[in-house]
């Protein structure tokens, strides 16, 4: 074949193609493990973040197996149903716009740390440039906030990315999301600062109110939903009752 010619340029251009479309396949296809690997450990890393457990990826699965000893699926009515809660991305469904509401489900991690047992929740919501994500820590009475850690993909630097800080993260400890009248009322980041002893505020980011907003809003959603399934468990009549006396929410 005369190597000037239209033909073989081609020719060898096809091939060329083939062989590097047929290598990044193979790769792809033997990465894909590794990949999925990699995901899990990300999940196992954040979830365990939520009550103060700082892991790695080289000992993310024994750190999980240790502090988590249950997983659970609820649907939008706060009905336990089955299936796997940690194959469940709460930010895919969430941006996944073909579903209806009766179709979401909501993952939860129950864990246990110095024998005492938190609920882990997962949750999804919108910033100002893009998806923002995180999990709240429950203590065992349903109500107090053990711990947060959020995340985002594309907020301000040192304006709505302050998310995923401590500072932000640290003053949702100890915050309740139900009143003394067993109300549901989440936990709102407040612009301009929370009330002085306001057990239901954070502060808001200063120069970030869209996305203060949007935590705001995905607390709101997304822990509603939870409190509908604790409350049919009637665990927080007790708790309840020793706050209200207390006045402690």
């Amino acid at each position: 074949m005369n190597k000037e010619s239209n033909l073989y340029t081609f020719t060898f251009a096809i091939v060329m193609v083939l062989i590097v479309g047929t290598i990044l396949a193979v790769t792809s296809e033997t990465l894909q493990p590794r990949k999925k690997q990699n995901q899990a450990d990300k999940k196992m890393i954040d979830i365990l973040s939520a009550i103060g457990i700082t892991s790695s990826r080289s000992n993310a699965k024994n750190q999980y197996e240790k502090y988590i000893v249950e997983e659970t699926i609820i649907n939008n009515k706060g009905e336990q149903i089955e299936g796997s809660a940690f194959q469940i991305d709460v930010l895919f469904q969430y941006r996944d716009k073909t579903l209806s509401p009766d179709d979401f489900m909501y993952p939860f991690y129950t864990a246990n740390k110095n024998n005492k047992t938190y609920y882990i929740i997962p949750m999804a919501g919108t910033g100002l440039w893009g998806p923002i994500w995180g999990f709240v820590a429950l203590e065992d009475d349903y109500l107090t906030v053990y711990g947060a850690a959020f995340d985002h993909r594309a907020e301000t630097p040192g304006l709505g990315a302050e998310i995923n800080t401590g500072i932000f993260e640290d003053p949702f400890k100890g915050k309740k999301i139900k009143n003394t009248l067993n109300q549901f009322v989440s936990i709102e980041v407040k612009k301009g600062g929370a009330e002085l002893g306001n057990m239901h505020q954070v502060d808001g980011i200063t120069g970030g109110t869209i996305t203060s907003d949007g935590v705001s809003d995905m607390l709101y959603n997304t822990l509603q939903i939870y409190d509908s399934y604790f409350s049919k468990l009637n665990v927080y009549q007790d708790t309840i009752n020793e706050l209200t006396s207390n006045n402690s929410i």
